[in-house]
């Protein structure tokens, strides 16, 4: 397949998009937020993103040529033991993005036709960004509907706000 830089520039920019999304919603968030869980079986905030990174490290750590599924990852303890403090949570996130971030960035006609391997699966380079991007919007999903329902009344949308539709999309084609 021919290198489509356009490919490229587009998935940086949705993954951005998802991120900015996460970055908004953690800033409406305080300290305990970070840590609450409606049950006991469930992920917090901190626990999803201690995933993600987890994820993201794995995935994106020399992935043109090494398995997407380190070693030394333990996937298990992801879900276990939560970030002490917000701060601490942060700096895993931007740690799994700048990750990420990087390796999409090594991208060119020169490696694009690499098959790469997640768990010991072929993958193109299209296959893997779809399949990661696939995970990550999902999680992020699962954070903004947490950030909503901790702060109830007291969310500010991530997007256009209920009962805004019209006025946004007169103001969106005035200009």
């Amino acid at each position: 397949m021919e290198y489509p830089e356009e490919f490229i520039t587009s998935v940086l920019f949705e993954f951005s998009r998802y991120k900015t999304m996460g970055d908004r919603t953690f800033v409406q968030l305080n300290e305990s937020d970070i840590h609450w869980k409606m049950n006991e079986c469930d992920n917090s905030i901190d626990l999803i993103v201690k995933h993600m990174s987890g994820n993201m490290l794995s995935r994106w750590t020399n992935f043109l040529t090494e398995d997407g599924e380190k070693p030394w990852r333990n996937r298990e303890t992801e879900f276990e033991q939560p970030y002490t403090t917000k701060e601490e949570m942060l700096v895993a996130w931007e740690t799994g993005w700048q990750c990420l971030f990087n390796a999409l960035n090594s991208v060119s006609p020169d490696n694009f036709n690499t098959i790469l391997k997640i768990r010991n699966e072929d993958h193109t380079i299209v296959q893997a960004v779809h399949r990661q991007m696939a995970h990550y919007c999902s999680h992020v999903g699962q954070i903004v509907l947490l950030g909503k329902m901790i702060k109830a009344d007291k969310w500010t949308s991530l997007s256009i706000p209920k009962g805004e539709s019209e006025r946004f999309n007169k103001d969106l084609f005035k200009r």
